[in-house]
């Protein structure tokens, strides 16, 4: 027979084995603190890699804007007319080459986008089924504003489909800002620019840039930085009285007295009202009536400015506007999309958004 001990040593490794040793609170806590670092770790890269993309997009959506700009122009040889808020966008007139020709046939060009003037104008019955409308090639995937925007007038709701993608009027320097006149830049009331109207070059001039959406809260008279609101400056600038060439007239209000030209914006922000997009007001609230804060923009404030945009009657000193880190996407007339600094110098910035300035343009 097998000597007796042998089962003593078979019962004594069961009693091992039925009684597992567990973790010790020390221990989960060690393990818990590991995982932590690691979310902390990989969780920036994650989000990094998310805006990588996003600005990918971004980018894309320019560039696919600059096609179908170019085909516009070698349909009717021009580039399509800027308007004005009783007009059609420039958007509006190139959906058919962004795959959008459906959503244009809805469009009747021989009738006003709006019914009305000033404030109390209401949108045109038969454009009901066009404003809500979004079209995702003029919507930045970075931009966390609503897609649509809603506001009353009377006893209406409209629905407004939003734009982050605006053409440029040009540098808005000297008088350039009043785009129902000429300016210097490719889109104004009217225009019908071509190739040869841009002797500085198309890869040396911008056609279009990206801007911020209204984040649609109700006006405020404070803002921060980065300005989701437009600052309403209207108060002491006027058009009457400005010569037949345009511009408008300073009264005060932190204007120049006078004939506005190159202004100092810095005064010009104290005290005034930030617009939100409840009452119509604010920027890239629809892609398809050309009011200059819904669709336009220009060079006068260089990409991010800590000056904000500030509208005055319909016309505006503008200037590119992301949630990119570090400055704002342009599209260049060559079909280029280039990513400005947003510390690059506001002179060159200005010649960019010229189309013939004749300026010496540095590598940017």
């Amino acid at each position: 027979m097998p000597p007796h001990r042998s089962s003593s040593c078979k019962s004594s490794g069961e009693t091992r084995r039925s009684s597992p040793r567990g973790f010790t609170l020390i221990e989960l806590l060690v393990v818990i603190a590991i995982i932590a670092i690691l979310i902390a770790l990989l969780l920036p890269a994650v989000q990094q890699a998310r805006e990588a993309a996003r600005r990918t997009q971004c980018r894309n959506n320019l560039k696919q804007l600059g096609l179908a700009l170019h085909n516009y122009e070698s349909t009717f040889t021009m580039f399509p007319p800027g308007g004005n808020s009783s007009s059609y966008s420039v958007q509006a007139r190139v959906l058919p080459y962004l795959d959008q020709a459906n959503l244009q046939n809805l469009i009747n060009f021989s009738v006003p986008p709006q019914i009305g003037s000033g404030p109390s104008s209401t949108v045109n019955p038969a454009l009901a089924n066009v404003f809500p409308a979004v079209v995702p090639s003029y919507l930045c995937p970075s931009d966390p504003a609503p897609t649509q925007y809603q506001f009353a007038s009377g006893a209406n709701t409209y629905t407004y489909g939003g734009n982050n993608y605006m053409v440029s009027t040009g540098s808005s320097t000297g008088t350039f800002y009043d785009d129902r006149y000429p300016t210097d830049g490719i889109f104004w009331f009217n225009s019908s620019v071509r190739f040869r109207d841009i002797t500085d070059g198309t890869s040396n001039t911008v056609f279009m840039s990206e801007t911020i959406r209204a984040d649609g809260t109700p006006d405020t008279t404070t803002e921060r930085f980065p300005y989701r609101k437009l600052l309403a400056g209207t108060s002491g600038a006027s058009s009457s009285g400005a010569p037949a060439t345009g511009g408008y007239m300073g009264s005060g209000g932190g204007w120049p007295s006078g004939l506005i030209t190159n202004p100092d914006l810095a005064p010009v922000v104290v005290g005034k009202t930030w617009k939100g997009g409840t009452d119509g007001s604010g920027r890239g609230l629809s892609w398809v009536r050309s009011l200059s804060t819904y669709v336009s923009t220009n060079g006068y404030n260089r990409p991010n400015s800590v000056i904000p945009d500030v509208q005055v009657h319909g016309i505006g000193f503008y200037g590119p506007r992301s949630l990119h880190t570090g400055g704002a996407h342009v599209l260049l007339g060559d079909g280029t999309v280039r990513f400005l600094s947003e510390n690059m110098d506001s002179r060159l910035h200005q010649a960019l958004h010229s189309r013939n300035g004749n300026e010496i343009i540095n590598e940017f």
